[in-house]
């Protein structure tokens, strides 16, 4: 019963606008959104850019309507470049939280480089400092719970020694 006769509709969103609300109506299979099953629809729409959230929801009309999802990948003609949205949720009134639509978010952020790029334009705007000549850096490794420093003349000590000649000398964290 993870299947749905439900009408089933998508919004597409992209740093250049969005497709509005479309029914998903011509699958490749001959019954669309069957228990297991894979389903391709072709959407036309104008290029939106990079892509980075998805609504798709059901009308809740019809017998066993409710629909487990388990992902949408959508590959872009344009740029070659294949997006995918995890759900693994109930769309069905009385499954999981009772909500028929779902908001899904990119789950590759390098696929999305449009909002990407600001965010590390404005952190590098913050941050740039740090890097100036006759700065050292010391990176810590939580997975090691040691250093790595950097130092001006381009000499990489694992150990991280904190006292240096440099004097000035900033840490950043490392997520491992």
């Amino acid at each position: 019963n993870a299947g749905t006769e439900a009408d089933v509709y998508i919004s597409v969103y992209g740093e250049r606008g969005d497709t509005g609300s479309r029914q998903l109506l011509r699958s490749q299979k001959s019954k669309k959104f069957l228990k297991g099953q894979t389903d391709i629809f072709a959407v036309e729409a104008v290029h939106l850019g990079h892509l980075y959230k998805i609504v798709i929801g059901h009308n809740g009309l019809g017998s066993g309507n409710g629909w487990f999802l388990d992902k949408v990948v959508i590959k872009d003609p344009t740029t070659e470049l294949d997006y995918t949205f995890l759900c693994h949720r109930w769309l069905d009134q009385g499954q999981d939280d009772g909500s028929i639509a779902r908001e899904l978010i990119v789950t590759d952020a390098s696929t999305f480089p449009g909002i990407f790029s600001a965010c590390l334009q404005n952190q590098w705007a913050a941050e740039k400092w740090k890097f100036q000549r006759g700065n050292t850096l010391q990176f810590y490794n939580r997975l090691t719970c040691g250093f790595i420093c950097l130092s001006p003349d381009s000499r990489v000590d694992a150990l991280g020694d904190k006292k240096n000649k440099y004097g000035k000398v900033f840490f950043m964290w490392m997520c491992a």
